[in-house]
């Protein structure tokens, strides 16, 4: 009898500490595979496309074609950005549904084929499809487009998200993650687009045809699974992932909508509190999951620094020569950061006191694809990978914005050296350049001269 029950005192803890652990790893979140769409060589933006493109807008006047061109040159944006396919027909920007579908699904079908061929994973193997484009809806939605192309199973769960801007792959990624908590052995499909075909604006407001320049063509597809048979295959495996909403905030919730102008053209407000907005959000998001991912001695020594100065400036009346950084360097060995423009790049360089060899993915990305809105962070991701900087055990930070207004953050751990091709294979050998050539610097820099104005009236008649 004591026999037995030394055996079963013996027994039980390690079970219950086996069934522990093997619940820890069937709730964690890897990635398998992930792939970002490039659209054929024919749907280049030239810079005497992009020309021909705003001479299309017949609302604008002088001032706001200077405001363009202005915005252009400074944009940070190459000439390899993608548009849609109706851009470059007789109808130009103006599009109909079946322009909207076909852009869809074009991202969709290339990305898929290519993603399940290389990670040998058949469509009917899926168990969660979740699907993110903020400014368009279709019926049937998206994920029903896709189970329908790829005949997946009936008791597939599908999740279409809309309205969420930027950071919605992020939240794609989180929806994930929380169904993995309580649904064992699964495979999850992300895919993360923006519809751009039937989103030009036409109007003249300054404040919403700075999207024009902006936005441009692309999506990416990302293979999660939590089956531990699987984690010795995967990538990168999900440290942790905080979602900041400010909202609440009538200031920060209108800084960035989509909205009607006097003459009725729809397009997206950006307004100029956007850059407070974005750096108020950041800061929240940061202050969350630093602790998560920074060592303790790291949060210690940001405290004391910051209190000292504090001590100072109130005891001895010594002013503060430069603010305190938080140190993320210590807890994170790549930065990838959403490029959704050169402001929004230097503000977080800024913000986390990073070097400009940190923030070259980002640049590279916005240079080569432009912003392509919540797919970008992906393209910045295959940046690294192409340059074959991530290497196992290394931690990689990605922070994305959204309208709403929201800053999303995740940690993810390198879990085997990578240099796979993916979408940067053709040109990374060509990247970063000694100089970032400026095609539209080169071909409209003279919009900021003096007499610029007699050029654009006949450019305007013309």
């Amino acid at each position: 009898m004591l026999v037995i029950l030394a055996c079963l005192l013996t027994v039980c803890p390690l079970y219950l500490l086996y069934k522990f652990i093997e619940q820890k790893i069937s709730q964690s979140c890897y990635i398998l595979h992930y792939e970002c769409f490039k659209p054929p060589d024919d749907q280049k933006i030239s810079t005497e496309f992009a020309g021909e493109m705003m001479k299309r807008c017949e609302n604008l006047g002088l001032e706001e074609y200077r405001f363009l061109l202005r915005a252009i040159v400074s944009s940070g944006i190459g000439e390899d950005t993608y548009s849609p396919r109706n851009f470059f027909s007789e109808r130009g920007t103006s599009s109909t549904l079946r322009d909207s579908e076909f852009e869809m699904d074009e991202f969709y079908t290339k990305t898929l084929d290519r993603l399940f061929s290389r990670s040998s994973v058949s469509p009917q193997d899926i168990d969660i499809l979740v699907v993110n484009v903020s400014v368009m809806t279709l019926v049937p939605s998206l994920t029903s487009r896709i189970i329908n192309r790829y005949k997946m199973r009936e008791d597939i769960k599908s999740f279409n998200i809309s309205g969420m801007g930027c950071s919605a792959s992020l939240i794609s990624v989180s929806l994930v993650q929380n169904m993995f908590k309580t649904h064992r052995n699964k495979l999850a499909l992300v895919l993360t687009s923006e519809a751009i075909a039937p989103n030009w604006y036409n109007g003249n407001e300054k404040s919403m045809i700075l999207t024009n320049c902006l936005f441009r063509c692309g999506g990416a597809a990302v293979l999660l699974t939590n089956k531990p048979a699987l984690r010795k295959q995967a990538m990168f495996k999900l440290k942790c992932l905080v979602r900041t909403h400010i909202g609440a905030s009538d200031e920060a919730h209108t800084c960035c909508r989509q909205q009607e102008d006097d003459q009725g053209h729809v397009g997206f407000f950006l307004g100029k509190n956007l850059p407070k907005t974005a750096t108020r959000a950041l800061t929240e998001n940061l202050r969350t999951i630093a602790p998560k991912i920074l060592p303790l001695t790291a949060i210690c020594r940001y405290v004391l620094l910051v209190n000292i100065q504090k001590l100072r400036a109130k005891y001895l009346n010594i002013k503060v020569a430069k603010k305190v950084n938080l140190n993320f360097k210590l807890g994170v060995d790549h930065f990838c950061l959403h490029p959704g423009g050169k402001a929004v790049i230097e503000g977080v360089q800024r913000s986390l006191a990073l070097a400009d060899d940190d923030m070259e993915p980002s640049r590279m990305t916005l240079h080569r694809f432009g912003n392509t809105s919540a797919s970008s962070l992906w393209y910045v991701l295959g940046y690294m990978e192409a340059k074959k900087r991530l290497k196992k055990g290394d931690r990689v930070l990605m922070i994305g914005f959204g309208s709403g207004f929201k800053c999303n953050s995740c940690m993810w751990e390198v879990t085997k050296d990578l240099d796979d091709k993916n979408v940067w294979e053709d040109c990374v050998d060509n990247f970063p350049p000694k100089s970032l050539d400026n095609p539209y610097l080169e071909k409209y820099g003279w919009i900021n001269e003096e007499n610029a104005e007699s050029e654009l009236k006949a450019i305007l008649e013309s």
